[in-house]
């Protein structure tokens, strides 16, 4: 070996292994420029399993103001047991927030691993509701036992998370769970009788909030109405959450001048 190759070779760096890569890749804190699409993209999942959950089970899985309301209807001697199903999700859904507050909070909120693993457990949650509802088929007129209250509980569960992640990327106005403040946002701006509020930002993603959950809840309605029901609604929840998995894997990270 001449003395050059020696040299050569002394200063010929390794390449990083793909071991190496994936840890720094999902090591890294996320840009959350853009974070409101997916927020957006939570809210075509809200309408999707709340209109086939109401639809077929008489509850909602997601929006906690419904089931209020028929929890305290339930409280004064309501017949059915739709508030039995509701106090479920209720409970579900506090429970949920609090566990992924706190997953938030014990490590870094917007790292790239921290944000997949909380969707991937949201995705766990469906899977398991949908596996469930296709060994033993959901239908309006099933009896209360766990195979109604189990899917409920978990579809709840993982519904709390998105609402987390939308305080987590800093968009408190997109939940994926509630409208009520965004119609009251949207109708009292103050340019919205104006032509100022054409291309307003936070306006925007107010409508664009309705028109998703809108989608999703017509995407809902078909399921429910269609002979697969709810098997089909929460297989594709499913989908759609593993898609947000993905798109937090290869979502762009922030650069060293950010971080510092």
């Amino acid at each position: 070996m001449s003395e050059t190759d020696a040299l050569l070779g002394n200063h010929r760096r390794s390449k990083p292994s793909l071991l190496s890569l994936a840890s720094k890749c999902l090591g890294s804190d996320l840009d959350t420029a853009h974070g409101d699409l997916v927020l957006l993209f939570c809210y075509i999942i809200t309408g999707l399993l709340d209109s086939s959950a109401v639809l077929i089970w008489g509850s909602f899985v997601s929006m906690q103001t419904g089931n209020t309301v028929y929890f305290g209807l339930g409280l004064i001697g309501a017949k059915d047991d739709r508030w039995i199903k509701s106090g479920v999700s209720i409970a579900a859904f506090c429970l949920g927030s609090l566990c992924f507050a706190t997953f938030h909070r014990v490590f870094p909120a917007r790292r790239r691993w921290v944000l997949c693993a909380s969707f991937l457990a949201q995705t766990v949650c469906v899977c398991i509701a949908a596996l469930i509802v296709t060994i033993h088929p959901a239908s309006r007129d099933a009896p209360l036992t766990w195979l109604v209250l189990v899917p409920i509980a978990l579809i709840a569960f993982q519904s709390s998370g998105q609402a987390v992640t939308s305080r987590v990327l800093n968009f408190t106005g997109l939940t994926s769970v509630v409208l009520t403040s965004t119609y009251c946002d949207l109708f009292s701006h103050p340019d919205f009788l104006s032509g100022k509020v054409v291309g307003h930002t936070e306006e925007n993603r107010r409508i664009g909030a309705i028109l998703c959950l809108l989608l999703g809840v017509v995407l809902g309605g078909l399921w429910a109405h269609s002979s697969v029901g709810m098997m089909g609604a929460l297989w594709t929840a499913a989908i759609l959450k593993s898609l947000i998995v993905a798109a937090w894997l290869a979502w762009k990270g922030k650069s060293e001048e950010d971080t510092e």
